[in-house]
């Protein structure tokens, strides 16, 4: 029965990575690129690491293969953020087909920072 466990976890995540993968070279935008690989890279290598905690069942092993994953829950999506912002910053710009930029116009371009409500209304 571990073995079947083992092998669905095994098997969806190196498809979640092998879509991860994919969507860097087919995403049209930096910004696209961020997203898909952040999200399915992450459970991927989530499910990957819960194959091994199966296979492996020691107590040790599990706490560490939780740690990880709970890491990197924690930081993909930080550091993707941080890129796409500054990506933003320095000018990468949107795919052509983008509808909407929900950013115009609501940084400051010297300091980077978000304008409140307040002072859109007084520019």
């Amino acid at each position: 029965m571990s073995e079947i466990i083992i092998g669905t976890l095994a098997t969806l995540g190196t498809l979640f990575v092998l879509l991860a993968a994919i969507g860097v070279i087919r995403m049209p935008d930096t910004y696209l690129r961020i997203s898909v690989t952040t999200k399915a890279a992450t459970l991927g290598i989530g499910l990957i690491l819960g194959a091994a905690a199966v296979y492996f069942s020691d107590i040790s092993i599990t706490s560490r293969v939780l740690a990880i994953i709970l890491f990197i829950l924690l930081t993909a999506p930080v550091g993707a953020h941080l890129i796409g912002r500054a990506s933003y910053f320095i000018g990468v710009k949107l795919w052509k087909k983008s509808v909407i930029d929900d950013l115009e116009g609501k940084y400051k371009k010297t300091t980077h920072e978000l304008k409140s409500d307040l002072e859109e209304d007084e520019d």
